[in-house]
């Protein structure tokens, strides 16, 4: 046998490594079609694609959006990850590494940030909620993400319910002629455990009572205290929950870095 041929014979692709990382990426190469597929739905429902103007029509945040980006991007990565692990193609295996550690650096370059400038997001995210509340009838999927908030984080508005008078049909103004009229949606009631029936009436007029008496009716205390509440009572899940994100993209880095580097070994026996 020659120098060469033992060479080759010494220099072989794991297969540990490649179908670790084919595995991993063919779950959410397909999470990813699905997540990208229920986007398009949504949006044809909407109507959004048969008429592209419908796209800026909406004040708000559509959470469509979450949809569609996340399942592009899961889609492309799952794509490069998993024909790149099956076919030993390097030009994909090295467009999946950088772009899944692309991700990685913006990831962390956001979380500085924030830390760095908390209380300009913070100005930015009142803005974002109050453009929200303003589009809550304009759009139905926005409409069941802050009714969800809302019941989830047993909290009514932004910083109260007085933020509702933000939206045209729950504003207290004299030229507002809407049954709604100094009301809150449904989702602000506290619910009454001796019904059965969700009763979406429960928020009309209830702002025409005195502060005080609100309380027995809707919850009083906005989202955005509710929610930085959350994040301090699980601060150790969320951490680890990035954590493990982290780590997991790490790994398939260094998978894709190392089915490479074998892929050129042999090659570079031929």
């Amino acid at each position: 046998m020659s120098k060469k041929q033992r060479q080759y014979r010494g220099a072989e692709v794991s297969c540990c490594v490649k179908y670790s990382l084919f595995a991993s990426n063919i779950f959410f190469w397909l999470l990813g079609a699905a997540f990208l597929a229920i986007g398009l739905w949504a949006w044809s429902e909407k109507g959004v694609l048969a008429n592209l103007q419908a796209i800026t029509d909406v004040r708000g945040f559509d959470p469509v959006w979450i949809f569609i980006v996340v399942g592009a991007v899961m889609f492309i990565l799952g794509f490069a990850g998993c024909i790149g692990a099956l076919r030993e193609n390097t030009s994909l295996l090295k467009f999946f590494s950088v772009f899944l550690g692309l991700i990685f650096f913006l990831e962390l370059a956001t979380g500085v940030l924030a830390f760095v400038f908390k209380d300009w997001i913070k100005e930015q995210l009142n803005i974002f909620l109050n453009n929200n509340l303003k589009a809550y009838r304009d759009d139905i999927d926005l409409q069941n993400l802050i009714d969800f908030a809302q019941k989830y984080f047993s909290c009514c508005g932004a910083h109260g319910p007085n933020d509702w008078n933000l939206n045209i049909y729950f504003n207290c103004t004299d030229k507002n002629r809407s049954r709604e009229r100094c009301g809150v949606p449904f989702s602000c009631c506290v619910k009454d455990p001796a019904e059965d029936v969700l009763n979406r009436q429960c928020g009309y007029d209830v702002r025409r009572n005195k502060e005080q008496d609100w309380r027995d009716h809707i919850y009083t205390k906005g989202c955005v205290a509710q929610f930085e509440k959350w994040l301090q009572d699980n601060l150790i899940i969320i951490a680890g929950v990035f954590v493990g994100i982290a780590l997991l993209q790490i790994f398939g880095i260094c998978l894709a870095q190392n089915l490479v580097s074998d892929v050129k070994a042999i090659k570079a026996n031929w």
